[in-house]
């Protein structure tokens, strides 16, 4: 849906789960094929912020990551978030929160949601160059993009733009956010 002048911009939350015991994987979910957006695409659990979220994003992130892939409330820490991302072709303005997995918490993907959750080891998205620049050929369409590529993985567009942000926040000198991380990784 492209955005008009009436279009009035929504909320929406995804959280970047990273499982605290080592290789500390983050989690990806593959969009169902049935789905209206984005069907089939890498992304973050997340979604529009509810009624029953009062307007809490963090709430509406972790409410969608246990409604997507089973993690609950109590299982995840927040322990930063990255400025908002307005997105181009959605109305949607989306803030990514990092939690922290506790150890051992199974991952149950909700069909409906999603058709596979993805793990994918830390240090492979913060690693120099994981995440770069390119361009996506959609119906012809090239759109640029941040892409990361992990073996079958192939991320980009909304999701490659926070990867990219997360990296870029993680990596600058004495990063709050990295210390938060670390903190919650290394305890």
């Amino acid at each position: 849906m492209a955005e008009s002048a009436e279009a009035p911009r929504r909320l929406a939350a995804v959280v970047i789960p990273i499982f605290a015991n080592p290789p500390h994987e983050v989690v990806f979910v593959e969009r169902a094929r049935h789905l209206r957006r984005h069907a089939g695409q890498i992304a973050f659990p997340g979604g529009a912020v509810d009624e029953e979220d009062e307007g809490d994003l963090a709430r509406a992130g972790t409410r969608e990551l246990y409604e997507e892939i089973g993690i609950p409330p109590a299982s995840i820490t927040i322990v930063g978030q990255l400025d908002p991302i307005r997105q181009r072709t959605n109305i949607f303005n989306v803030t990514a929160f990092i939690g922290v997995v506790a150890p051992g918490t199974p991952l149950v993907v909700d069909l409906n949601e999603a058709s596979a959750a993805h793990r994918v080891p830390l240090a492979e998205i913060l690693a120099p160059g994981a995440v770069h620049p390119g361009v996506e050929v959609i119906d012809e369409r090239h759109i640029r993009t941040a892409i990361f590529d992990y073996g079958d993985l192939h991320v980009w567009g909304l999701t490659g733009q926070i990867l990219t942000n997360f990296a870029h926040r993680y990596h600058l000198p004495d990063s709050p956010l990295r210390a938060a991380l670390n903190e919650r990784l290394l305890s």
